[in-house]
């Protein structure tokens, strides 16, 4: 017989009791509440590992869906739903806060660990309880009252301009007001809120910060947030950050802190202002893979996907730093349009040197919907700039 057919039935009969014994050894088994993009990419990222994946949500042609190995129909806000979905699984993570933490607190006392742990976004998930845990934990954040109604917000109207944000049920952008003038105070909201003295800020900037079961860290390194000003989305953002040394090393020292304070392993966005005297105040974090992060799958050497599947398989952490500075633009549905999503200039986006297109898999559009985001890496900031320009006027998200 041949050298190369007896090579081929070694490999073939190797290849099998290989998959014998992979079967017969149990993979980690991993939930994830939540099936839109950041479930969709932390799972693309999932393909790496040896680990069977568990998805739920309330749509089965969500972004998610069709990638994972199992998927559940639910509501991740029901108590029933999650407590189900929880059992027999290794370990659980978020992809949003707004998600039933009782349950999730009944999961832990059954032995399944949570990531972030519940307590955590139960602090989260309230802007009031976010607000006073960096009061109580000396990290510096904007001047803030809590109120309730119209009323509440006239009695303090020492406050404006400020930043009006609903405590629970806001997301990306959502829940949040601003009201400059007492005029502004008739669009308050009505329900248990902060009012946030305004900052006048020169920049906006995130870290993530990855932490380890055994309470190991790692940092990524800072990006500029550039928002929208009608939609308060992210537009788009630049790593690293164009900070002095100083601030940077200041907004670090402050992200590791807040990280550390919530004395649970997961991955953390603190999202911060730097004002126009270079203070810097931690304005929201994140508890889990977020927006600001979605460079970090070219433009790093572990990306914030990467990171957290580390961390829930409880691997050792991967390395944060930069292969190349970055840029990433957001793909927002257009304004004035509501379908089936079509990607005008795609195609001429796609010749683009060094840019990376990342398509959610939503299948409808409207306006102000995250459909997606597109990445350049250059060594030149002016490279950078000039792509990411030309990127936002060439790719239009229509229907």
């Amino acid at each position: 017989m041949p050298f190369h057919s007896k090579l081929k039935i070694q490999n073939s009969k190797f290849c099998k009791a290989y998959l014998r014994s992979m079967a017969q050894k149990s993979l980690p088994r991993i939930g994830i509440l939540g099936g839109g993009q950041l479930g969709r990419m932390l799972l693309q990222a999932a393909a790496n590992y040896p680990v069977e994946t568990f998805v739920m949500e309330n749509d089965p042609e969500c972004p998610a869906a069709h990638l994972c190995d199992h998927f559940t129909l639910g509501n991740i806000k029901s108590y029933d739903d999650v407590l189900a979905f929880g059992k027999g699984l290794d370990a659980i993570t978020i992809e949003i806060e707004h998600v039933n933490i009782e349950a999730l607190e009944q999961l832990e006392r059954d032995g399944v660990k949570v990531y972030p742990r519940p307590e955590v976004l139960k602090t989260i998930k309230n802007k009031i309880l976010q607000k006073q845990f960096y009061v109580n934990n000396s990290i510096p954040t904007s001047a803030f009252e809590i109120v309730h109604n119209r009323t509440d917000v006239q009695e303090r109207s020492y406050m404006l301009p400020a930043v009006h944000k609903l405590a629970e049920g806001g997301y990306d952008g959502k829940g949040v007001q601003l009201i400059r003038t007492h005029e502004d105070i008739n669009k308050a909201f009505i329900g248990a809120s902060v009012l946030e003295k305004m900052v006048d800020i020169k920049k906006e900037i995130a870290v993530m910060v990855a932490v380890s079961a055994t309470g190991e860290t790692a940092l990524y390194p800072p990006v500029e947030m550039i928002f929208d000003p009608v939609l308060n989305l992210l537009d788009f953002q630049l790593c690293p950050a164009d900070i002095p040394e100083k601030i940077l090393w200041r907004a670090e020292a402050i992200a590791l802190t807040v990280a550390r304070s919530f004395k649970s392993p997961g991955l953390f966005a603190v999202e911060m202002f730097i004002d126009k005297n270079d203070e810097v105040l931690v304005n929201e974090t994140a508890p889990r893979v977020h927006n600001s992060g979605h460079h970090t799958i070219e433009a790093h050497y572990s990306s914030q996907f990467d990171m957290l599947w580390r961390i829930l398989l409880q691997y050792p952490l991967g390395n944060p730093h930069a292969i190349l500075p970055s840029i990433m633009v957001n793909l927002i549905g257009e304004e004035g349009f509501s379908g089936p999503a079509v990607y005008e200039g795609l195609e001429e986006v796609l010749k683009i040197d060094n840019a990376f297109v990342h398509l959610y898999g939503k299948k409808e559009t409207r306006g102000g919907r995250k459909m997606g985001h597109v990445t350049i890496i250059h060594k030149e900031k002016s490279d950078l700039l000039h792509k990411s320009n030309k990127i936002k006027h060439l790719l239009k998200v229509k229907a």
